[in-house]
């Protein structure tokens, strides 16, 4: 019962579509511009870099919170077991995002709202996400690739860490459970980039800039 609450409530924070609302404020629909999802890469594309950053923080918080409320409502009863509600309150979150009900289930891919289950998750993490990702997006400038890196790696540490004991109290049936739940978000993430990976294979996927050059006209859709 208490994972599907901490699912539950980070599918209640995922539902807060920072690029969609703020896309409303400039005007616009951000689902009917660029790539069309609701998310932190299509917001930096259509909109510019500033409403991009924004867009990534707001997405980014939803699922700290999210994370930061289960640890505050279960880190007691549950102590022995809080990293894998966690992950369940981080998965909630994700799946809010991609999925939110008054959206049509319309949202985005879920990569800032990861980027927040990271931060919060455990500072092991933090370190890896951060220097895979930037790394690979100031080289390449691919931001799925990127993304899709960091996601590979977390599942692979995530393993590591739970085997060597950095999980305290978690019994292996639960350590399994948490490798099988992120290696699903893996998954979810590979198969909402699917196209993403066809373009990288072919050449011909878009680089994504920190700069104005980066920004569509967002008077024309595309």
């Amino acid at each position: 019962m208490d994972r599907l609450i901490c699912l539950l409530i980070g599918y209640a924070f995922g539902l807060f579509q920072t690029a969609y609302f703020i896309g409303k404020k400039h005007g616009i629909d951000i689902r009917q511009y660029g790539s069309g999802n609701s998310g932190t890469t299509n917001a930096l594309r259509v909109l510019g870099t500033k409403v991009g950053l924004m867009v990534f923080a707001g997405d980014c918080l939803k699922c700290i919170l999210a994370v930061c409320l289960v640890r505050l409502l279960f880190s007691t009863s549950c102590a022995d077991h809080i990293y894998l509600l966690c992950l369940y309150a981080g998965a909630g979150a994700i799946l809010g995002h991609n999925y939110p009900f008054y959206m049509n289930f319309k949202g985005g891919k879920g990569i800032a709202a990861t980027a927040g289950l990271v931060l919060s998750f455990h500072p092991y993490f933090v370190i890896v996400g951060v220097l895979l990702f930037f790394g690979i997006f100031f080289t390449t400038h691919y931001v799925s690739l990127g993304s899709l890196t960091v996601y590979t790696a977390m599942l692979i540490e995530l393993v590591i860490c739970g085997q060597l004991g950095v999980f305290p109290g978690m019994s292996q049936a639960r350590l399994i459970e948490m490798y099988v739940l992120f290696g699903a978000l893996t998954i979810l993430a590979f198969w909402k980039h699917r196209e993403n990976i066809k373009r990288l294979i072919h050449g011909n996927e878009r680089k994504t800039y920190l700069t104005k050059k980066n920004k569509l006209d967002v008077e024309a859709k595309v």
